[in-house]
């Protein structure tokens, strides 16, 4: 067992522990000083978590800390770590503030990956998806072969890369080959039809979108995102995401 798996699993065995802990601990003010985020910070990375923004929680005395790896809370001290979803239960309706804060950090990131996207438009577009793809992926082949049905929904649908690999696997390789192509769209489609891909290096942020996927919780593939942030995980027929985009207020259409 490697001293990061043992210092996981004593994490996990103490987040009842630290959840209480932070709870009581509501003289915590919100505003955390450069000497506690530094601290944090500090403590993260010997955990092998490198943070990129640090600020405390709406649930007083907790600290929400988005990481490379994800969004995690600690005690104001650093002290304790919890990894899982935080609710907010006190208002009408149940709400994850996990969420509410990923939400918008992949919003964020949408804009910022927006050029870099493989993008097969709708020509009557109404709505607009975001999806985390990888070539080997099964139910990945089987949304892309469905793309026409997609479309015909006016669903577009953008592709931000994931090689299930990882950075540096014949996974990664070979969809950073796709996004090198000089027709993108078809290379995809060739890719995910079983054809061998053309071996290519460019530029293109293929390991950057990878990162950018860790970050705002992507385990799997096809992770697809909306507009407002967020998230479904796994295959949607295109009647089943049709009705769930009719649902949101900022789709294009209802």
């Amino acid at each position: 067992m490697t001293y990061l798996t043992r210092v996981w699993k004593k994490a996990i065995a103490v987040t009842l522990m630290s959840a209480s802990l932070v709870v009581a601990n509501t003289a915590m003010a919100q505003d955390l000083t450069v000497e506690q985020v530094s601290k944090i910070k500090s403590k993260l990375s010997k955990l092998g978590l490198n943070a990129d923004s640090v600020q405390a929680s709406k649930m007083e005395g907790l600290v929400e800390v988005l990481t490379d790896q994800g969004l995690f809370y600690t005690s104001s001290d650093g002290n304790f770590l919890i990894q899982g979803k935080v609710y907010d239960i006190g208002g009408a309706q149940i709400s994850s503030l996990t969420e509410s804060s990923l939400a918008k950090v992949r919003v964020q990131g949408m804009t910022e990956f927006e050029e870099s996207m493989i993008v097969f438009p709708a020509e009557e577009e109404k709505y607009e998806i975001t999806v985390f793809t990888d070539l080997t992926c099964g139910y990945c082949r089987k949304l892309h072969q469905q793309m026409s049905e997609y479309n015909d929904l006016g669903i577009t649908v953008r592709y931000l890369a994931f090689p299930r690999g990882g950075i540096g696997s014949q996974s990664f390789v070979d969809i950073r080959s796709v996004w090198c192509s000089d027709d993108q769209q078809q290379a995809m489609t060739d890719a995910k039809g079983g054809e061998q891909v053309q071996q290519k290096i460019c530029a293109q942020p293929v390991a950057e979108q990878y990162e950018f996927g860790r970050k705002i919780g992507v385990n799997g593939t096809p992770a697809i995102m909306l507009e407002d942030g967020n998230m479904l995980p796994g295959y949607k027929t295109p009647e089943q995401l049709q009705q769930i985009l009719r649902s949101i207020p900022t789709a294009k259409a209802g």
